[in-house]
């Protein structure tokens, strides 16, 4: 199956739109690594913990692709899930969220581990506009081969 013009624009620009949307996760995720109360509540009225988000992402070319029917469409976001993790618990008696025995829960957000993901993510960024770049100069140079 031949593949378009802007077949690597389009995979290129799939790429940055779904590294963009990591990034944007991982910076609420750290924003709100100390947050105890999400708006929601527990069976006992207790307030409920932040939860860590990550994004699902998923492989370009689905089925239909090989069939003939749609383009190659790069990476897909499939969803933002919430991380199964039980929440931290800080003992920490004079917080308001205390429970009986003085625990807090805290969200399931470790710090390093976003800021890990948060390289990864502004890496795959930076390597999708290399190659969106690369296309670029490829088109140019074939307009120019195209003009001699």
């Amino acid at each position: 199956m031949a593949m378009g013009l802007f077949t690597g624009f389009q995979i290129s620009g799939s790429g940055l739109t779904a590294q963009r949307l990591r990034l944007d996760v991982i910076a609420g995720n750290i924003a709100n690594a100390e947050t105890t109360r999400s708006g929601e509540v527990d069976a006992d009225g207790r307030p409920l913990p932040y939860r860590r988000k990550m994004v699902v992402l998923e492989a370009g070319r689905p089925f239909d692709y090989y069939l003939g029917k749609k383009d190659p469409c790069g990476v897909r976001v499939r969803g933002i899930v919430e991380d199964a993790a039980p929440p931290r618990l800080v003992y920490n008696p004079d917080h308001p969220d205390a429970d009986p025995q003085g625990y807090v829960r805290m969200p399931n957000v470790n710090v390093l581990e976003e800021m890990v993901d948060l390289i990864d993510a502004t890496r795959a960024y930076e390597a999708n506009v290399a190659a969106l770049n690369a296309t670029k100069e490829m088109c140019l140079r074939a307009l120019d081969i195209g003009r001699r």
